[in-house]
């Protein structure tokens, strides 16, 4: 399968020709809301819990989905907005009427995500015996169970408290559930404290599987939540409850710290961990029927407006509704496992070294396996002739066969070096444990460049061959987590190339000593050139097609929201380039404006998988580039972390990219969105039967690792 019409291949997804046209006087500049577009984004991720022809789980597991991703959201992104309402200042974009907006758009979507959870998927769920038994629909036999679960396993972890003077609101950390109160009568001092609060334990499963003896042959889930709403009044003996609601608040969790005056970046960012969980308020979450005096009563707790309110009908957190999916044991209801094969360019046994000696390899994740990278860490480790090792660590997780090969290579006496990403957001703990059981077998490990989050993905070997010491490397699109590795696509590059290593090893030697980098042969590095260089990619295409030469770009990542390089865009289209975009999330760039980005169409592909990697294409007449990359097209990759992008030389693995990449993510007409005008996307259908096409069922099904379609 191919691209376009040039030295490769025929035409797909022709454009009109149309004569380049100059942008008129005034015209406005073709961006959209960056935080509208991540919201748009969830919404076609939801989409996937709507389609009756995803299994039923999957349906379930996407729904959570969108309530994580709505979590990170509000934690990441909130904040700005909210302060603008409440100080009544204009920072940038963020207005009081920008928070008022984001959060009519949010309040819209999680009322989609609960009609779509109470009217759609418990039927499903029922239909196939499987549901979330609530305390009004439980038989006398399982509330007695109910009752017993209480007593041994919640009840002596609960601590209601009574609020008064002596006991204030207490502190209440981020996303966890809790109980309000609202009590009748005296406590036992004859006082009227009316208002308690009741944490839920977080070290509880929020999700409990009733045993067969009181299922009826059914498969049956209680919430802990549930367990413990029927309990209530057994918490308070003496007092009547006479309102209550779960509640739960969302905090801004940035960690932010002033590396200029850090002396040690580990501790003090470890210190920061601990207040994350308390920073400000952004949003509350509570059941459908906590009457006004309760919201009122926590909304003035937490310092928040009304409009930041949210009121749930049903699990107030639906993310803990993952939990179903583990326990029910219904693999029917789930998508076919797929099963990764082996990279057919790799040698499933001999070396690497030897077979990178022929030439760069290729690996297409999570279509083919991530063994292969470990299997090439292995080696290294094994290799008496190995000397050193060097690899960047962002997010690895926290238990990974990776980062204990780098232990066991340091205990060989091996030089190894770890730059290791601290500020990896919401994986910080998990790379600081890391950092120190690295550093305990003797590891080198650096932070980086202060300022800077290195987001760059290599991994060098240094092996002595004869008098010679020769590199081998491996380059990523994502991210050294066999766990992400079976669930989002990316690009693993493995090469030999000595100007390609030599590259490698000086940005090593950079981030470690923060030396000066000397001219680099083939890398395009953030936050020094990376930017640069691809606006002057896209205008030198935009000249070209001024010239009448023909010109063409394919970009894939998964976000674009940086200025100078969507401008650069616009121009290239006001030339007569013609433009695809291939962007999985947040587009601030607007497609189809007449006179300014009329020759850019942005599509965004949901699929089974995440869709990761960033594959840059470029072509003038008949010559083709294409460059790898872990930079999404932000100003923050451009500008504020250290990033790298590649290209890929040999002719026949850059066929393989687009071939694999490109042209299947342009062609599909099942999971593929397209951008408007103004900001909405729009699914592209199948025009008839069998005209159904998706890149990641057409990927699954070439490498084999899956026997029949989702």
């Amino acid at each position: 399968m191919t691209l376009l019409p040039g030295p490769t291949s025929a035409a797909v997804l022709p454009f009109q020709r149309t004569p380049a046209v100059a942008a008129p006087p005034g015209a406005p500049l073709p961006f959209l809301d960056r935080d509208h577009s991540i919201l748009a984004f969830n919404e076609r991720v939801l989409d996937w819990a709507r389609r009756s022809e995803v299994p039923l789980l999957e349906r379930l597991r996407y729904l959570c989905i969108v309530s994580s991703n709505l979590d990170e959201f509000f934690e990441v992104r909130s904040a700005p907005h909210l302060q603008a309402l409440q100080h009544g200042e204009r920072k940038g974009a963020y207005t009081a009427a920008s928070f008022e907006r984001l959060a009519a758009a949010a309040h819209r979507l999680v009322e989609q995500q609960y009609a779509l959870y109470n009217g759609e998927l418990t039927a499903a769920l029922r239909q196939r015996r499987i549901a979330i038994v609530s305390h009004s629909v439980r038989s006398p036999q399982q509330r007695r169970w109910v009752q017993e679960y209480f007593e041994r396993e919640v009840r002596p972890l609960l601590v209601p408290i009574g609020l008064d003077p002596a006991h204030p609101f207490p502190q209440v950390a981020n996303k966890s559930l809790n109980f309000i109160v609202r009590l009748g009568g005296a406590d036992v001092f004859g006082r009227q404290n009316e208002i308690a609060i009741v944490k839920v334990p977080r070290v509880l499963p929020r999700v409990i599987r009733m045993p067969a003896r009181v299922s009826g042959g059914r498969t049956l889930f209680v919430l802990l939540s549930s367990v413990i709403r029927a309990r209530l009044e057994a918490l308070f003996p003496g007092r009547e409850v006479s309102e209550f609601s779960q509640f739960r608040v969302t905090r801004h969790s940035d960690v932010a710290l002033d590396e200029d005056d850090v002396r040690d970046l580990r501790t003090a960012l470890r210190l920061g961990l601990q207040h994350r969980h308390y920073g400000e308020a952004v949003r509350l979450e509570v059941s459908a029927g906590c009457s006004e005096y309760l919201s009122a009563f926590l909304l003035q707790q937490f310092g928040l407006p009304p409009q930041a309110l949210y009121r749930v009908r049903g699990p107030v957190n639906l993310v803990r509704l993952q939990q179903v999916i583990e326990l029910a044991d219904a693999p029917r209801l789930l998508f076919p496992r797929y099963r990764a094969p082996w990279p057919r360019a790799l040698p499933p046994a001999g070396s690497f070294f030897q077979r990178l000696k022929e030439g760069d390899a290729l690996l297409h994740l999570p279509f083919e396996s991530f063994d292969a990278v470990l299997a090439f860490l292995r080696e290294a480790v094994n290799d008496p002739d190995v000397l050193a090792i060097k690899q960047t660590i962002y997010r690895t997780g926290s238990d990974s066969a990776l980062m204990d090969l780098l232990r066991e290579a340091a205990l060989r006496g091996k030089e190894v070096t770890a730059v290791v990403e601290l500020k990896a957001r919401f994986d910080e703990e998990a790379n600081i444990n890391w950092t120190e059981k690295l550093e305990s077998t003797g590891a080198q490990v650096v932070y980086g460049v202060v300022g800077l989050k290195t987001h760059a993905k290599m991994l060098l070997v240094t092996r002595r061959e004869g008098k010679a010491l020769c590199r081998y490397a491996h380059l990523s699109t994502g991210n050294y987590n066999p766990t992400t590795a079976r669930l989002y696509t990316d690009l693993g590059y493995f090469t030999a190339d000595p100007q390609l290593t030599e590259d490698i090893e000086h940005v090593f030697v950079h981030l470690a000593s923060q030396s000066r980098l000397p001219r680099l042969n083939r890398l395009w590095l953030a936050p020094f050139q990376l930017q640069r260089r691809l606006v002057e990619k896209v205008d030198l295409l935009a000249a070209a097609a001024r010239r009448g030469t023909e010109a063409r770009i394919v970009l894939k990542m998964n976000a674009l929201t940086d200025e100078p390089l969507m401008l650069a865009l616009a121009r290239a289209s006001q030339a007569g380039v013609k433009i695809d975009l291939v962007v999985r999330g947040a587009c601030m760039l607007r497609p189809g404006v007449p006179g300014v980005s009329e020759h850019i169409r942005v599509r965004s592909i949901i699929g089974r998988f995440l869709e990761h990697s960033r594959i840059f294409y470029f072509r003038r007449g008949d010559e083709e580039e294409v460059y790898l990359s872990s930079a999404d097209w932000m100003n923050r990759n451009m500008l504020r972390r250290v990033e790298l992008a590649w290209p890929v030389t040999d002719p026949q693995l850059r066929q393989r990219v687009v071939d694999e990449c490109l042209v299947p993510y342009l062609h599909d007409g099942l999971d593929a969105w397209e951008l408007r005008p103004d900001g909405s996307y729009v699914r592209m259908h199948p025009r008839g039967a069998g005209q159904g096409h998706s890149a990641q069922q057409e990927l699954m099904a070439l490498h084999g690792g899956l026997a029949g379609a989702r």
